[in-house]
């Protein structure tokens, strides 16, 4: 049985929604470790530290506390008992995530973290759904299940554009802005030394351009199922 589903993919393909889709679904628990690298960079960003300083944020890294919720319904998350859900999509955090992500304290720290859920799922008989940028290949190598969502960059631009406008209609300039932020963070994020985001070489790839969310989420259930 698959207990344990790693999800990798870039901005944009759909991460979010189909963890929590497939999650909610089969009744897993749901980890979403992009949001943790958020909050902590929300922590740096309050310390008033510059989040390109990477001995600082380095010593920083042990500091917060970072408790991430595992409901598919409500994937809440606290920093030192403070709810953050909302915060760490601001474009200042959005903006800094990359290169606090890049030190390899905040990382070892994190990926600790993110075992730890898993392990208290498995602990609880239940299943989990783990999304980020190196689950299968670094987190949870040993993962059930691992799936590698992608999308045609434009499309990809057109998804964030919609998310970050909540839904409302969005213009050329917008998207076109958009795909060039999200350009630029899949080359950090694919460069970077500790951690670079990559497909592990036993997971299975999913193109999601032409697809809608229901049938992405069909179709990793049926992944899971098999």
């Amino acid at each position: 049985m698959v207990s344990v589903v790693a999800v990798d993919g870039p901005a944009g393909s759909g991460k979010s929604s189909v963890c929590r889709g497939v999650a909610q679904r089969l009744g897993y628990r749901y980890l979403d470790t992009g949001a943790m690298y958020r909050a902590m960079t929300w922590a740096v960003l309050r310390a008033g530290i510059d989040p390109s300083d990477q001995a600082l944020v380095s010593a920083f890294a042990s500091t917060p506390s970072i408790v991430s919720g595992t409901d598919p319904g409500s994937p809440d998350i606290e920093v030192d008992g403070t709810d953050v859900s909302e915060p760490i999509r601001t474009t200042e955090v959005t903006g800094a995530v990359s290169a606090v992500s890049a030190v390899p304290a905040v990382r070892d720290r994190l990926v600790a973290l993110q075992r730890e859920r898993a392990r208290e799922a498995g602990l609880a008989g239940q299943g989990i759904v783990v999304e980020g940028r190196d689950i299968g290949s670094v987190v949870l190598p040993s993962a059930d299940l691992k799936v590698f969502l992608t999308a045609d960059p434009g499309v990809r631009a057109l998804r964030r554009a919609r998310e970050q406008s909540g839904g409302e209609a969005v213009g050329e300039e917008s998207i076109t802005e958009t795909g060039k932020a999200l350009s630029r963070r899949d080359a950090f994020d694919s460069s970077r030394a500790a951690s670079p985001m990559t497909q592990a070489v036993d997971a299975v790839v999913v193109d999601t351009t032409e697809m809608t969310l229901e049938q992405v989420v069909d179709h990793v259930c049926g992944l899971v199922q098999r």
